[in-house]
């Protein structure tokens, strides 16, 4: 029986993963939950699976949850301190690492610290912290498995094969909503537009870095940790259809691809259940019924985010961190109606251009990179420059 912690149960990888926690009651139990401000749902989640303890972002949310909750109720914390309390519990084996942004990478340190493995569907933990998170893995002798499908793919593609055998990585991305909308009209499009992915249903954010791209750049620098390759072995191929999520290439010039259909619940129960499978509920994939599968070389004209990504890379320590904490503060600025769909990326550019590159030698390190990096973003959208 695999006890469970997840971080983030009311996203959409929380509720799928509670779908497949449900659909196994033999196989796995849920010890703590931890969530935003969606309260009606994370009731019901609580009332289903009676999790030891819960924790939300404030005092306020703790409160109206214990009201609504009424007298059979798990504890309930709040704000970081409740988030790290959820991610040690010292009943679980396996914490599901699925808050959205930055705010995931403090409590999946903490899992990782208490010896937790790690289902990590957070990639922003390790594109602003990547090198001291891994040595805390290894540190620690914990296990951490990709959740993204890209990065599933890629982890299932190397089973039984040798890492000096590998020739490149190849992730595959959809090209969102805007693959072949008019370069000069980007500028104007609507926030429902930009929402309007065409394989995924995904949480705003995430929604929107699919439609710049910068959920892609995001997934070169998390592979770059999770599989040790170097950035110029890390390449990203266009795939409209969503069917191959991801590939690996071998010195003798095969290629072991991984397919299904758009689905988070397979590659989330994967990372759960390594190295066994179960049972998803996933649509079987049919290839006779598809008409072609296309892939195309990526516009760094119309996906300058990936451009930015792989600069980061090679910029210095802090500077993925910079980039991440100045795309969530962009993202945000489109989502609100303060800035245009094509300046999510310039205002990026701008924050990174202002940054003087260093070392990141602690978490808290990184966490001040990140402060400043959205300081100077705001000041740059609030000033208009």
């Amino acid at each position: 029986m695999k006890k469970l912690a997840i971080l983030g149960s009311t996203g959409s990888i929380g509720v799928s993963t509670l779908e497949i926690a449900a659909a196994h009651p033999d196989k796995f139990e849920v010890v703590a939950l931890t969530a935003g401000n969606n309260l009606d749902l994370l009731k019901k989640q609580i009332e289903q699976f009676s999790p030891k303890m819960v924790a939300v972002i404030t005092e306020e949310s703790a409160k109206k949850l214990r009201k609504m909750l009424g007298l059979k109720k798990p504890e309930i914390f709040h704000g970081v301190e409740g988030l790290i309390t959820a991610a040690s519990a010292n009943d679980a084996s396996m914490v599901v690492a699925a808050i959205v942004g930055s705010a995931g990478l403090v409590p999946t340190v903490a899992a990782i610290k208490a010896g937790k493995d790690i289902a990590l569907a957070n990639k922003e933990t390790l594109v602003a912290a990547g090198h001291l998170v891994m040595d805390l893995v290894k540190r620690h002798g914990v296990e951490l498995y990709p959740v993204d499908s890209e990065h599933s793919a890629v982890f299932q593609s190397l089973q039984g094969h040798k890492y000096e055998n590998v020739r490149r990585i190849i992730l595959t991305a959809s090209g969102g909503p805007f693959l072949d909308y008019p370069l000069d009209k980007l500028s104007g499009v609507a926030v429902s537009d930009a929402l309007s992915h065409p394989n995924w249903s995904m949480g705003q954010k995430i929604t929107i870095d699919s439609a710049t791209m910068m959920n892609k750049g995001l997934e070169i620098i998390e592979a770059k940790w999770l599989f040790g390759m170097p950035p110029d072995r890390i390449d990203v191929v266009i795939h409209p259809q969503s069917i191959i999520h991801s590939m690996v290439e071998y010195i003798d010039g095969c290629v072991i691809a991984q397919l299904g259909v758009p689905d988070m619940k397979a590659p989330i129960a994967y990372a759960l259940t390594y190295p066994e499978r179960v049972a998803t509920g996933v649509k079987p994939l049919d290839l006779t019924d598809m008409n072609t599968l296309t892939f195309l070389k990526p516009d760094y004209d119309r996906f300058p985010a990936l451009r930015l990504a792989y600069r980061s890379m090679t910029g210095g320590e802090s500077l993925p961190a910079v980039m991440n904490a100045a795309n969530e503060v962009a993202v945000e600025a489109f989502l609100t109606g303060k800035i245009k769909f094509t300046e999510i990326v310039a205002y990026i550019e701008k924050t990174m251009d202002s940054h003087q590159p260093h070392s990141l030698n602690s978490i808290e390190e990184v966490l001040h990179a990140d402060k400043w990096s959205r300081e100077k973003t705001r000041g740059l959208i609030g000033g208009g420059k």
